[in-house]
């Protein structure tokens, strides 16, 4: 008669080979399977099924936290209802693995709130379903980061070469951009197209005001070559979805006409008025 072979600590060995979820697993598992007589194949199966799902999900979680996505949205939560200007079929491909391995590219343009961010929050969520990286930024901050490097200092955030992107030029930030913006920007587009990396641009400006933003108009014209070569430009239109409860009038008043000038504070109106400070304001940034 043999001696009886000593018991395996399959909790210990679980955990060496860092099976989290089989450990947790396991003992339940264990137990339906004697009541169901489920096969060992099958018993196995299941068990490494549940451990592939559970770190594709936490690769998930980890991806989206370098990120650094403003807020998480995904394509199914975008109304194309109210924003007209741009239809699922338009976005196939750009929600495929093929915009990524092919170095695509695209720019959203169009007023605030027409959901432009949402769709390249949504574009770079799926990327890292597919199996990719994905990162936020914007323009300013990396415009400056880079600056900072090539200055020899570190810059503050991860490097933003490694995923794809995003500008955006909110409250007016890229019309102060520094002056060497344009050579900056122009780089990164650049090594993102000759290595077929993929790029997501958001802007509320016209394409063709780059270049005054930019303070190049050379140089603006060269990144946008680069990246429509492979890439496409879809210009949302509309109200913002922000304020789609809020029943807006922007049309002026008409005031009756009056008889004669008015008067304030014993004062005649003068026949030509002096322009205030928001009209100049205004032309200067038309």
């Amino acid at each position: 008669m043999t001696d009886a072979a000593p018991a395996l600590d399959l909790d210990g060995l679980l955990r060496r080979l860092h099976l989290p979820t089989v450990r947790r697993l396991y003992p339940e598992l264990a137990h339906r399977a004697e009541g169901e007589s489920l096969a060992y194949r099958e018993f196995l199966a299941v068990l490494m099924a549940e451990e592939v799902a559970h770190r594709a999900q936490t690769r998930i979680q980890r991806c989206v936290h370098r990120a650094h996505f403003p807020f998480l949205k995904t394509v199914d939560e975008f109304d194309f209802t109210f924003q007209s200007g741009v239809r699922l079929s338009l976005l196939g491909s750009a929600l495929s693995a093929d915009f990524i391995t092919q170095g695509q590219s695209l720019i959203f343009s169009g007023p605030s709130g027409t959901g432009k961010t949402h769709l390249a929050i949504a574009i770079a969520y799926r990327a890292i379903q597919n199996g990719f990286d994905a990162l936020f930024t914007t323009a300013t901050a990396l415009i400056e980061d880079l600056s900072a490097a090539t200055r020899g200092q570190a810059p503050p955030g991860p490097a933003h070469l490694h995923a794809p992107g995003r500008a955006r030029d909110g409250r007016g930030r890229l019309s102060r951009l520094r002056p060497d913006a344009a050579n900056v920007l122009f780089q990164v587009v650049n090594d993102r197209y000759l290595h077929h990396r993929p790029m997501i641009f958001t802007t509320n400006k016209p394409l063709a005001a780059w270049g005054r933003v930019l303070h190049d108009a050379d140089l603006a014209e060269a990144i946008l070559d680069r990246v429509l070569e492979r890439g496409r430009h879809l210009e949302l239109r509309g109200r913002s979805y922000r304020t789609r409860h809020a029943p807006l009038d922007l049309t002026p008043a008409s005031e009756p006409p009056s008889p004669g000038p008015a008067r304030i504070s014993g004062n005649h109106r003068p026949e030509f008025s002096e322009p205030t400070d928001l009209a100049e304001r205004g032309a200067r940034d038309l």
